[in-house]
């Protein structure tokens, strides 16, 4: 065996070098390889020569190897190998310029920045073009933050984009096998983009979301039932969050009679519009009566024409109507399904730390079905939920596996890990591929994508549950990170969201009280010897009579529900706090109504996507909540422990 053909043995051995023979032609999806190109691969895989001795490279008039190997590498026909070179080279100059840390492949010589430069000159989009009429449009994005709080930038391609409209294509398929009658209405989908934030090199990037928003497939998007929204294009794409929102929602008050599905990227922000309309339904209805735009507010001139075609002509009788229904109940029950009574469910991400919500939306909705139906990151898509009418606690997802390359790291439990001196790296660990997860087995996700991001860990927790003929089905559990940790105990997401669901459940049989959100925040900087867990509340009052109930009633309520955190919380949590006495008391500090969108509002305005916003379930700069807090209260025992258990 020659050298070569030890070196082509050893590299057909490496994982997945040969998976391509295992993919299933999809001509949809231009998965498929011709005859000619599979015999070509397959003898250069192999080592059998493809070309005859002394021939002539057609491009260079250079020898030709018998092999093939000269035409990966002609630079003269721009080969494969020499576009990935240059692609890769130009990336690291973006890299480079932007503080990203970056590692080159293999250097052209091309003296370092030529080509980036040619990137931070084009604006918005960068443009590349070389000999073969190789394109690359790059952005980039950053993500919408974990629920901690923090974001990332990474790269986004053009074809990226496509790709993730194909999976949402495939959502409505579903939707419509289980819900009738999605094509005779419109969607009132509320979307937000926002303006571009720079590097410190002044490269420009946005959330996901929006870059998908100004995309040219979106813009110029063919017909479909199920893009049909009632908000024009210049309505989403408006950059001031206060026009966008109140210009969609009169659009979508307007033609409420259409409408047959509600709902936002994530089920908070079609909170945050009710809310809106709660304050603004009167600014509205004078808007709809009159057939007139309201300039103090819409002062953008397009996104005044853009709704002007929608309102017509007065309605009256319209704003007669959402006037009464307005000021019909103090409490809003049911307000969407009055104000929208074609809306058939409500389609939002309802999964993770956005189950809190479900509560309030049903409160609002009179229960209509929710609809999680699609599995989506700002790194990539990921699934599909294939029942898209189940109860909100059973949702799961099929992943779809031409959206990126998927591997699963198995999650160990806690003697596991205690006994094993394993870490939970990737490159520590065997990874697990899509067709070789087990049933009732708990993984975190790792993506690598089109885009360049390799075993990318996206955070994110999942349970197999199911398989749809054999493909698995997710269900998501919880973030991967720990949230809170003051000894050597450590919390959860998962943990502390059924600790305090456990507990508002209390609140809420007793006194009618409801969670409209929380985060938390480990305190070490008390005066006293220990740390403590601070949980911050925001509640809605749902019994008018709330003000006759006595102080000392919910002071003693609220502090039963900081022991019954304290309770659900981790054996580890227990002995800490019964046995070691290493962690004070839980204290539970109740913040005044609006606390949240306050947070919210800080969040956009350093950059943050609001359709993208997630609460941060645990929290270091707690400034802004103390300043708002109006009542604190501490658990008044230590939760039962017992060792062994």
């Amino acid at each position: 065996m020659t050298e070569r053909d030890a070196i082509l043995w050893q590299s057909n051995k490496d994982d997945h070098a040969l998976d391509f023979l295992k993919d299933i032609p999809i001509d949809g999806l231009m998965q498929t390889l011709g005859p000619r190109p599979f015999r070509s691969v397959l003898q250069y895989c192999l080592g059998i020569p493809m070309f005859p001795e002394d021939s002539l490279c057609s491009s260079c008039n250079n020898f030709m190897d018998i092999f093939g190997d000269h035409a990966l590498h002609c630079a003269k026909d721009v080969g494969q190998k020499y576009r990935h070179d240059l692609v890769n080279d130009v990336f690291a100059d973006i890299c480079y310029k932007a503080g990203v840390a970056s590692r080159r492949e293999a250097s052209l010589g091309f003296g370092g920045s030529k080509h980036a430069e040619s990137l931070f000159s084009a604006g918005k989009t960068a443009k590349i073009k070389v000999k073969c009429e190789f394109f690359i449009f790059i952005f980039f994005c950053f993500s919408s933050g974990t629920s901690g709080g923090e974001r990332k930038i990474f790269p986004r391609f053009e074809e990226e984009t496509e790709r993730i409209r194909l999976g949402r294509c495939l959502v409505a398929p579903v939707v419509n096998k289980y819900i009738t009658g999605m094509d005779k209405g419109k969607a009132m989908i509320f979307m937000f983009s926002k303006e571009n934030a720079y590097t410190p090199a002044g490269l420009p990037f946005n959330s996901s979301l929006t870059l998908n928003y100004e995309s040219s497939q979106f813009k110029n998007r063919s017909y479909d039932p199920s893009e049909d929204y009632t908000s024009p294009d210049e309505t989403i794409l408006c950059k001031d969050f206060y026009q966008s929102t109140y210009s969609q929602v009169l659009c979508g008050l307007y033609q409420s009679k259409l409408v047959v599905r509600v709902g936002s990227v994530f089920i908070y922000g079609l909170l945050r519009v009710i809310l809106f309309i709660q304050k603004h339904w009167s600014l509205l209805c004078n808007d709809i009566r009159t057939g007139t735009i309201n300039t103090q507010i819409i002062k953008d001139v397009s996104v005044q024409e853009a709704v002007k075609k929608i309102l017509v002509k007065p309605d009256p009788e319209l704003a007669d109507f959402i006037e009464i229904e307005c000021i019909r109940y103090e409490s809003w029950k049911g307000i969407i399904s009055r104000l929208w009574p074609n809306a058939k469910y409500i389609d939002a991400i309802i999964t993770g730390s956005m189950s809190q919500h479900i509560p309030s939306v049903d409160f609002y909705s009179n229960s209509l079905p929710l609809v999680s139906a699609r599995y989506i990151c700002s790194e990539c898509f990921l699934g599909i939920n294939l029942n898209p009418l189940c109860k909100p606690n059973e949702v799961a997802y099929t992943f779809l596996p031409n959206m990126a390359y998927f591997e699963f790291l198995p999650i160990l439990d806690a003697n596991h890990q205690k006994n094993s001196n394993q870490q939970e790296q990737p490159d520590a660990q065997k990874l697990a591929e899509l067709s070789n997860v087990k049933l009732g087995h708990e993984y975190e996700v790792f993506v690598t994508t089109y885009t360049g991001l390799y075993r990318y860990g996206i955070g994110d927790v999942l349970r197999v549950v199911g398989f749809k003929n054999t493909a698995p089905q997710f269900q998501f559990i919880c973030r991967k990170k720990v949230l809170l940790s003051i000894d050597c105990e450590k919390t959860s997401e998962l943990e502390l969201d059924n600790a305090v669901q456990n507990a508002v459940k209390h609140l809420k049989s007793t006194f009618e009280i409801s969670l409209v959100d929380y985060t938390s925040y480990a305190d070490t900087t008390s005066t006293s010897n220990h740390g403590h867990y601070v949980i911050f509340w925001e509640l809605r009052h749902h019994n008018s009579n709330v003000n006759k109930i006595s102080t000392v009633s919910i002071r003693s309520m609220l502090e039963e529900c900081c022991f019954k955190i304290e309770e659900s919380l981790s054996s580890e949590y227990k002995e800490n706090r019964a046995l070691d006495k290493s962690i004070g008391p839980l204290e539970i500090k109740i913040v005044e109504t609006g606390t949240f969108d306050k947070l919210m509002d800080c969040a956009v305005s350093q950059g943050t996507s609001v359709s993208q916003y997630k609460t941060p379930r645990c929290m270091k700069n707690v400034e802004l909540l103390n300043s708002c807090v109006v009542s604190n209260y501490f658990s008044r025992e230590s939760p039962h422990y017992a060792p062994g258990l």
